[in-house]
């Protein structure tokens, strides 16, 4: 075995040792004969010398006098000198090219694996942002990258470093692989800190896979290279390469791609089901990436009314190899026709009706699927989209979808090339904090001016947005993450209290494991040892998953012996949250009480986790009730009284706190219900000190959720109250309309909320697209004053919205209309009652109403007045602490 490795091990000894073992003993759960063991394992740690390991226990080996680089004339080797927050082999050093350099690796004809990993930073007087350049292999004239800026890569992704993963076939007995600057751009230089090579057998298999939307298929022959895009464990955790034994590869949690709220269910396989290869080779895909999986759920109706959809972000100009992994993994799930469903790839139909069973030979055998889809040319990168729906045709026993694995490869052109333009900095909710100046400096990551001049109005504004909301979806989390996140391990993170006011969510690791003590008054806040987090959730136990978010997953747990009842939001190693929204959640909510805002009951910072521990709120946030969802609707009178809650608590955040505080992420997934119905507003990961008295804003980087951003807050990058007041506009238009702030499947006009329910407004069409369930249930008067509100709310300009305070005003006002209309009896004919008005597109229709004013425990205790500037007196000091969890159902708005 160790003959077979170039060089040293890439492992230690004990470590090689149990490869060996795990390699000869895989087909306890594997095929006895697909088993690979690569002939060339190569890891060159370029601009040192020696060997050194990395986290995974891999050795490199420095390329400073290696047999790989034969001439180190025009080169230099340089170290990081400006710390970033990965700091690990192969990151900490790098060899910069002023001229066209070549590597020459003596290796064995076949296909490889090529990993280049890229820390763009100033190395001496080489700037960052200077750095652009060519990479091409041979024998075999491939192209991998042109003009490439890892720089503005990073920038893009919000990312540290990156990876970028090729696979190229040699056919003779060595690999040449050449770094040339651009000579477009001046001073222009290249650089790389490591280069990966992997023998590995020919995964793209023998067989000719259907191109989507064509009735021909595409020759996958020797000479064809590829760059894998993404490698996702669907439905599971992210699976480090020291897990893939065979090929250490990276698989990635699928969650951060999956599109809107209806992101179904994860699982993992029944305890006495056995993974088998039966007639695929084990090395396509780890056992761990088929014993979890996703599905619609239960739930026939539903998941009849939507499609299991994940968008994600490629190049432009290219073909690209979908791999879809599937598995059974739990009964009864067992025959044929129990579960059947369509596959389609950029809304064409791949697979009409696909049945996992009868392709893979029974529960527990993996199987996989390969298509080709041809993405057409642009300049930017574009969305392919992957969506499941249950097949009716055979009236199969179950109406799901499954999926446990997804891959996706960029296919070489014929010419051999593999170069995509470089990603394009945009504003992207969810970038460390830095405030900057309004004139953008080079801290913002992003191109906000140049893209502000290019946008004229709302209109163009919300297009634009909703243009970008899907690809930087899609760029969050592709190869190039922060590579924290491929190590083993929970976490790249240090407990809070070593972080001081690092504004970094990724730190160099540590074997810290100890309790650290927080700074805030415990009568305040809290702190909980992760071995009380682990008791009170039952070791994380998937049955207690309450849902997934942008931070992390939420469970419902017990604590102090399982007499109160928590939510436990446990973040997600390579979410785009990181440690700043944790403080600051911290910071906000241990010192806000009032009855409409949450209230943090505590915290952990063991074991380099991060976790958040809030009452348990019973009826989940206010877009449950909404839309998409089983839930009976709630009546006109709830939805008033929660509205008027959720104020209350913004216009305390407003002016009733010491110092004004913005929220910048109020939509209805922030808006949690209680027991009572009494509404409370959450998630301050992404709150904001207001400016003071002598300043009219905060110039800070645009951040909050597509759909809900305030125009003028991402033309300007200035911070005020009004954000949160444009905001609450787009969420009373949601909660009148019930429909998504941003919806794709509707014509291109329609797509932003906020711009149809304005445009209806104008033209006196607004009571033709509420919810049909209010449709005449609404007192006129109280409709007019409501829309009035929700009207000026979202005006462009903030200089026309309203204070929080005149907005909890006009919605107290219109529920006394509505109270007044129903008590006199004069509501005959509400508004929209002469009709009702079909369905969103996809929207399903809920049961009907069994809800009315008296089932909610919500009361407007504030007496009435005009000149009602007192509200904020219903603050809640004496109250006990309430607190929830947010961010469960809408995985992507950061």
């Amino acid at each position: 075995m160790a003959a077979a490795f170039r060089g040293r091990l890439p492992y230690p000894l004990p470590l090689a040792i149990l490869l060996i073992f795990l390699f000869l003993h895989a087909g306890q759960t594997t095929a006895q004969n697909s088993t690979f063991t690569p002939r060339d394992y190569i890891l060159l740690d370029c601009g040192s010398s020696g060997q050194t390991s990395d986290m995974d226990e891999r050795i490199w080996t420095g390329d400073i006098g290696s047999k790989f680089a034969p001439s180190s004339e025009k080169t230099i080797v340089s170290t990081v000198t400006v710390q970033g927050s990965v700091l690990q082999v192969p990151y900490l050093t790098a060899r910069i090219f002023s001229s066209p350099f070549t590597y020459s690796f003596p290796v064995s004809p076949g296909r490889k694996f090529l990993r280049l990993y890229f820390n763009p930073a100033d190395y001496g007087n080489h700037a960052a942002s200077d750095s652009r350049f060519a990479v091409t292999v041979s024998p075999g004239g491939v192209t991998l990258l042109s003009n490439f800026s890892a720089s503005q890569t990073v920038q893009a992704l919000n990312y540290d470093s990156l990876f970028l993963e090729f696979s190229v076939n040699v056919s003779s007995g060595y690999l040449n692989l050449t770094f040339t600057p651009s000579s477009e751009v001046s001073n222009s230089y290249a650089f790389i800190n490591g280069i990966e090579i992997l023998s590995t057998p020919d995964i793209l298999g023998s067989q000719a896979p259907p191109i989507v939307g064509a009735s021909s298929t595409y020759s996958l022959d020797q000479k064809v290279a590829f760059q894998t895009m993404y490698r996702l464990n669907v439905g599971g955790n992210n699976i480090p390469p020291v897990s893939d034994i065979q090929l250490y590869r990276t698989w990635r949690d699928d969650t951060p791609y999956i599109f809107g709220a209806a992101s179904g269910v994860s699982y993992s396989k029944d305890s006495n089901v056995t993974i088998v290869y039966t007639d695929e080779p084990n090395y396509i895909a780890p056992t761990a990436v088929y014993e979890t999986a996703r599905s619609m759920g239960v739930n026939a109706s539903v998941n009849l009314n939507f499609n299991l959809t994940w968008i994600l972000s490629v190049d432009p100009g290219f073909l690209y190899l979908v791999r879809l992994h599937f598995c059974e993994i739990q009964y009864p799930i067992t025959k044929i026709n129990q579960r059947v469903f369509s596959i389609y790839l950029n809304n064409q139909t791949a697979m009409a009706a696909f049945d996992v069973i009868p392709v893979s030979g029974g529960i527990g055998s993996a199987v996989y699927k390969d298509f080709v889809v041809v993405v057409g040319d642009g300049t930017e990168q574009q969305d392919l989209w992957l969506e499941l729906h249950p097949s009716t045709a055979s009236k199969p026993e179950f109406y799901d979808a499954i999926l446990n694995g997804l891959e996706i490869f960029k296919l070489s052109s014929v010419d051999g090339n593999l170069a995509g333009p470089n990603p394009i900095p945009v504003v992207q909710p969810g970038t460390d904090e830095q405030d900057v100046s309004p004139t953008m400096g080079s801290t913002s990551k992003s191109k906000v001016a140049l893209i502000a001049g290019a946008v004229g109005g709302g209109g163009a504004f919300v297009i634009l947005l909703f243009a970008l909301v899907l690809t930087v979806r899609g760029r969050k989390k592709k190869l190039g993450r922060k590579v924290t996140s491929t190590s083993d391990g929970p976490s790249g993170w240090l407990p809070l209290s070593l972080y001081g006011n690092s504004n970094s969510a990724v730190s160099a690791k540590t074997n810290t494991t100890g309790s650290y003590a927080s700074s805030l008054p415990a009568n305040l806040c809290r702190h909980f040892s992760f071995a009380e987090i682990e008791a009170a959730t039952n070791g994380f136990h998937e049955s207690l998953l309450l849902g997934v978010g942008g931070f992390g997953k939420v469970y419902r747990g017990g604590i102090d012996g399982g007499s109160t009842e928590v939510a436990i939001k446990r973040a997600n190693p390579t979410s785009e949250q990181g440690v700043h929204e944790f403080q600051t959640e911290i910071e906000m909510l241990s010192k806000l009480r009032h009855r409409h805002l949450v209230s943090l009951i505590g915290y952990c910072e063991e074991n380099r986790e991060m976790i958040l521990v809030y009452d348990y709120m019973a009826h989940g946030t206010l877009r449950e009730h909404l839309y998409k969802t089983q839930n009976p609707p709630l009546s006109w009178k709830q939805r008033l009284e929660i509205c008027i809650g959720a104020a209350r608590g913004l216009h305390y955040l407003h002016t009733g706190a010491k110092h004004t505080i913005i929220h910048r992420d109020v939509k209805t997934t922030n808006i949690l219900l209680d027991e009572k119905w009494v509404a409370k507003v959450s998630d301050f990961g992404l709150s904001k000190t207001g400016p003071t008295l002598d300043h009219t804003h905060v110039s800070t980087v645009v951040k909050g959720s597509f759909g809900y951003l305030d125009p003028e807050y991402f033309r300007r990058q200035q911070l005020t109250e009004k954000s949160d007041v444009y905001s609450f506009g787009v969420v009373l238009f949601e909660v009148l309309c019930a429909r998504p702030a941003l919806n794709p499947q509707l014509p291109k006009e329609q797509v932003s909320l906020a711009e149809w329910a304005l445009h209806c407004q104008k033209k006196g069409v607004l009571d033709q697209i509420i919810d049909p369930h209010l449709r005449g249930k609404i007192a006129p008067q109280c409709f007019k004053k409501f829309a009035e509100t929700a009207e000026k709310c979202v005006s462009d300009n903030s200089v026309d919205r309203p204070s929080m305070g005149d907005v909890l005003w006009n919605l107290e006002f219109a529920l006394q209309l509505q109270e007044s209309a129903e008590e006199g009896g004069s509501l005959v004919s509400g508004v929209g009652g002469d009709g009702a008005a079909p369905l969103m597109p996809g929207k399903k229709s809920p049961s009907d109403p069994s809800t009315d004013s008296g089932s909610t425990g919500v009361t407007t205790t504030s007496s009435f007045s005009m000149g009602g500037r007192s509200i904020a007196s219903d603050s809640s000091e004496g109250l006990t602490p309430s607190a929830v969890f947010s961010q469960i159902m809408d995985p992507k708005g950061r």
